[in-house]
């Protein structure tokens, strides 16, 4: 995965708090061995912590920034992109809303870009605090995108994902692939409080690893709104091995399998090992959002 080391990277699409403090309050789920659980639970690649049941249901004070520039600093080309994990993810995610961007305006729509924000243990959201024990998620009410950079190594060492840059860049795709969702209105659909292998909150996960799929089919042909050149410059087949590998080790059933010893589909949110890597491929390999209606 290689990015073009000349490119400009728009690092107004990331906000950076890492090392910041939110003032009062607390979210319901801390850190530790009770976070641990939660990322057992399955609670990978959600939307915002209030669907989940993990806010406070409270209003908390925004983080007061100590780091909020960092990003804006040290991101600035391609080649930082090439070097640095958090450049990375602001190089992935400005190639991310490229690709929508134009595939909207070729439908005939207007994309609204949504940001992501980078933080440490804990953040306040639209969709109430949460904690690094969620996992990545996506915020409908604030049209945000949250990460902890942490999790890429739980990932790999809790749970034996291969890692790689591409993988990272697989779990913040999903994550616009939710936000997708929310501007197509289907991402409501999960919000019915169902579990199960064909619920429809598995049916928004599985959509979101194929519209994640899609992106990863465009990624070298977009271009760069300012440059007119591909910002993600290679992609190799080794890169999608890992990005299938991460979608597979946060599979209901492997995490299912790993930490309790036994499978019971009834409770999935997010879909099988299988079904993830298969409509991860189905974008993929037909680079087309339409291929991805995982509701039929």
């Amino acid at each position: 995965m290689q990015f073009d080391d000349d490119a400009d990277l728009d690092t107004s699409e990331v906000s950076d708090s890492r090392g910041s403090r939110i003032p009062g309050g607390g979210a319901t789920i801390g850190g530790g061995i009770i976070g641990f659980v939660a990322l057992v639970l399955g609670l990978f690649f959600g939307v915002g912590p209030d669907q989940l049941g993990l806010s406070d249901g409270g209003d908390q004070p925004a983080a007061t920034s100590s780091s909020a520039a960092r990003v804006n600093q040290v991101c600035k080309k391609g080649s930082d992109a090439n070097a640095r994990e958090d450049c990375r993810i602001v190089a992935v995610v400005n190639s991310v809303q490229d690709y929508w961007r134009g595939e909207y305006e070729r439908r005939g729509g207007t994309y609204s870009t949504a940001s992501t924000k980078l933080f440490t243990q804990r953040v306040a959201t639209a969709c109430g605090t949460a904690t690094s024990a969620v996992g990545p998620f996506y915020c409908p009410g604030d049209r945000r995108v949250y990460l902890d950079l942490d999790f890429f190594d739980e990932l790999r060492t809790g749970f034996g994902a291969t890692g790689g840059p591409f993988a990272q860049a697989y779990v913040v795709a999903h994550e616009y692939g939710h936000h997708v969702q929310n501007l197509m209105g289907t991402l409501g659909r999960a919000q019915d409080g169902r579990t199960g292998a064909g619920s429809d909150a598995v049916r928004v996960e599985l959509q979101a690893d194929c519209y994640a799929g899609v992106w990863a089919r465009h990624a070298t042909t977009t271009p760069d709104e300012k440059t007119g050149r591909p910002l993600l410059t290679r992609l190799t087949d080794e890169d999608i091995r890992d990005g299938l590998d991460a979608a597979a080790a946060v599979g209901d059933d492997r995490i299912q399998e790993r930490f309790q010893g036994r499978v019971t589909p009834e409770s999935w949110t997010h879909g099988s090992a299988a079904q993830r890597q298969q409509w991860f491929r189905e974008g993929y390999r037909t680079g087309d959002m339409a291929r991805c209606d995982t509701f039929r």
